[in-house]
């Protein structure tokens, strides 16, 4: 067991979270991940409506008695979701774990403080991830580049981003952004960072609630098979590549605008991937820790695997660099 000020925090036994993924992020992952130890996320904008997610939430409950969370992502929109309502159903719910991600959550704060409720907020730089330490969250999640969804436009890889948040920050934080196997778990922990966050690891899992031809693409897929669109919107993403993500990268590089590709990046072709088994039906996230991923495990086997592969890197190999009085460590 790998106990860390994350574990501690959020009363989990393993260092190991599952974030929010939209249409991914259902009771039935997130109860298996809460049963293996680790800590999963409901993504409330999955749902239709706070009062249906207010029962998915119910519906989680029933299958695990263990600590378990909901996303709130906000983001800029034209005719934005009922943020404060879903926030309301959250807290209603008894829920005491929220991951915010998107906008700035300082207007959340007051309602979740009230309620006693702990939120780990989700940052793609630095400097966000002091002004949410600021504004009163309990831990931060540092997204690098590698990521599945939104990298920031920084572009700062894991491998430097986690370390100068390290440095820079007093709150616990966990890390993000190309993480599938215990060897990255130990790598995080050795960077600085209490714990990893996955999506596209847990995507490719018996519980996932998405088809299996999707997650036997990831299987397949390499770290060289993503894409990063609206790089020219400065809203980059990074998705699954296929014909549909390229020829948005495409109309773009060539100088068109959002509204040339807002019928190929359409959320409902993006959902249509999950539920029917078409890759090529629409966007849809992947990070590039796809790479690294080979099998569909169960979320049980996949979390014990990690943390023992963690463990027996930290307490094996590494610490085996440091034995005997003739050790030298680099550096020094």
């Amino acid at each position: 067991m790998l106990k860390t000020r994350f574990t501690e925090l959020f009363g989990v036994t393993h260092p190991v979270v599952q974030g929010g993924m939209q249409w991914v992020g259902r009771a039935e992952l997130v109860a298996a991940v809460a049963n293996s130890g680790a800590l999963g996320f409901i993504t409330a904008l999955t749902q239709p409506s706070p009062d249906a997610l207010a029962v998915e939430i119910a519906r989680c409950r029933e299958m695990t008695d263990k600590p378990f969370g909901v996303n709130l992502t906000t983001l800029p929109s034209i005719s934005p979701p009922p943020y404060a309502e879903y926030r309301d159903a959250i807290i209603e719910s008894g829920v005491k774990i929220v991951e915010t991600a998107g906008n700035n959550p300082e207007p959340h704060m007051p309602a979740f403080r009230a309620a006693g409720v702990k939120v780990l907020h989700k940052c793609t730089s630095v400097r966000h991830a002091l002004k949410a330490e600021a504004v009163g969250v309990d831990a931060l999640s540092i997204d690098g580049f590698e990521c599945a969804g939104h990298p920031g436009e920084d572009d700062v890889p894991g491998l430097i981003l986690i370390p100068a948040a390290a440095r820079a920050l007093k709150i616990p934080f966990i890390a993000s952004g190309g993480f599938a196997d215990g060897r990255g778990l130990a790598a995080a922990l050795a960077l600085g960072a209490e714990g990893v966050n996955m999506g596209t690891r847990f995507m490719c899992t018996a519980e996932s609630p998405i088809h299996e031809t999707v997650k036997q693409q990831i299987v397949d897929a390499s770290e060289l098979d993503t894409e990063l669109i609206f790089r020219q919107l400065r809203n980059t993403s990074r998705v699954a590549s296929n014909t549909v993500s390229r020829e948005v990268v495409s109309v773009l590089s060539a100088g068109g605008a959002f509204d040339d590709v807002r019928d190929l990046v359409a959320g409902a072709r993006g959902r249509k991937v999950y539920e029917l088994g078409d890759p090529e039906a629409g966007i849809w996230a992947a990070g590039m820790s796809q790479g690294l991923i080979h099998d569909v495990p169960t979320v049980a086997e996949l979390v014990d695997r990690i943390v023992a592969e963690a463990a027996d890197l930290i307490q094996g190999r590494l610490a085996g660099l440091c034995a005997g009085s003739d050790a030298v460590l680099v550096g020094s």
